[in-house]
């Protein structure tokens, strides 16, 4: 479960070390103190009521912080939604 974020299906989930990450974090003017947490990319929140009609294609995530419009989430944890 995810008991400190919000539940997310994003389309990559990337290290914040990772080129692309980092220049996009770079523009955003996000800095990761933890160069090994993983970032979600284009992330969509995902109703946990309607998961059956909503299921993720992509990477289900469990994200802190997701303030950034679902452009990037930090703090992603991977989560098996039992599919």
């Amino acid at each position: 479960s995810s008991s400190t974020g919000t539940v997310q299906c994003c389309n990559s989930v990337q290290a914040a070390s990772s080129t692309g990450v980092a220049a996009l974090l770079g523009l955003l003017g996000i800095v990761v103190q933890d160069v090994t947490a993983l970032v979600g990319l284009t992330c969509s929140p995902i109703s946990v009521i309607g998961i059956g009609g909503n299921s993720c294609t992509a990477q289900t995530v469990c994200c802190e912080d997701n303030s950034f419009h679902g452009i990037v989430a930090l703090g992603c944890t991977p989560i098996s939604l039992g599919l």
